[in-house]
C-alpha cells in the first residue's frame, strides 16, 4: 500500500490496483506520462476503492446496536433513498433510488440505518435484482418484522451509454417477505406511500 497526501486527504492506495489502471491508459494508447493523466491512476484506484468498499464493511458495524425495542406496529417507510452502484457485468454505474418499508414485530432499526446498509450492499460489484434481495434480507435477519418490501428505481450507464444506449430506460426491482408478499392490501399501501 501507498500513502499519498493528494488534495490535503491522506489516504493508502494499493500499488497493484494503481498498478493497473496504469496498464489500462497504455492499453488504450494514451501517455500515463502526459500532464493531466500522471494522477489518474492513482485517482482510479481510489475511486474504486470507494466505490468498492462495501467488501470491508459489515452489518454489525454499521447498526452499531441500533436496534430498539418498540411496541409500534404499523408501517415504516424509508423512501427515496440515494443510492449509488456498479454493475458487475461493465463495471459501470448503476443509481437511483431505493424505498423501504417494515411493519415491526416488536423491535426498529434506526432509521439511518437502512440508507447505510443499502450504502454497504450498493458499494460493490452488482446486479439490482440480487441488491434488491440483499437490502430486504439483511433488514429481515436484523429486526425479524411481521413483513418487508424493498423497490428500487434505477438507471443502468451499460444500457444508457453502451449497448442499447437507451437514455431515458429505467429498471425497478422489488422484493416483498411477509405481510407485504401474503397480503395485497398491505402491498398496496406500500406502494402508494412510494408513489
Amino acid at each position: 500500500m501507498k500513502q499519498y497526501d493528494l488534495d490535503d486527504d491522506l489516504v493508502q492506495i494499493d500499488a497493484k490496483l494503481e498498478c493497473l489502471y496504469k496498464g489500462i491508459v497504455e492499453q488504450i494508447e494514451e501517455d500515463p506520462a502526459r500532464q493531466g493523466l500522471i494522477k489518474t491512476p492513482y485517482r482510479a484506484a481510489k475511486a474504486l476503492q470507494f466505490l468498492t468498499q462495501g467488501y470491508t464493511q459489515n452489518v454489525d458495524a454499521i447498526v452499531n446496536g441500533a436496534i430498539f425495542d418498540e411496541e409500534f406496529d404499523d408501517m415504516v417507510i424509508v423512501r427515496d433513498i440515494e443510492f449509488y452502484s456498479l454493475c458487475e457485468h461493465h463495471i459501470l454505474p448503476f443509481f437511483g433510488k431505493c424505498h423501504v418499508g417494515y411493519i415491526p414485530n416488536k423491535k426498529i432499526v434506526g432509521l439511518s440505518k437502512v440508507p447505510r446498509i443499502i450504502d454497504m450492499l450498493a458499494r460493490r460489484l452488482q446486479v439490482q435484482e440480487r441488491l434488491t434481495d440483499q437490502i430486504a434480507q439483511v433488514v429481515n435477519e436484523l429486526i425479524q418484522p411481521q413483513g418487508i418490501a424493498v423497490v428500487m428505481e434505477a438507471q443502468h450507464m451499460c444500457m444508457m451509454i453502451r449497448g442499447v444506449e437507451k437514455q431515458r430506460s429505467s429498471t425497478i426491482t422489488n422484493v416483498m417477505l411477509g405481510t407485504f408478499r401474503e397480503k395485497d392490501s398491505t402491498r398496496a399501501e406500500f406502494l402508494q406511500s412510494i408513489k
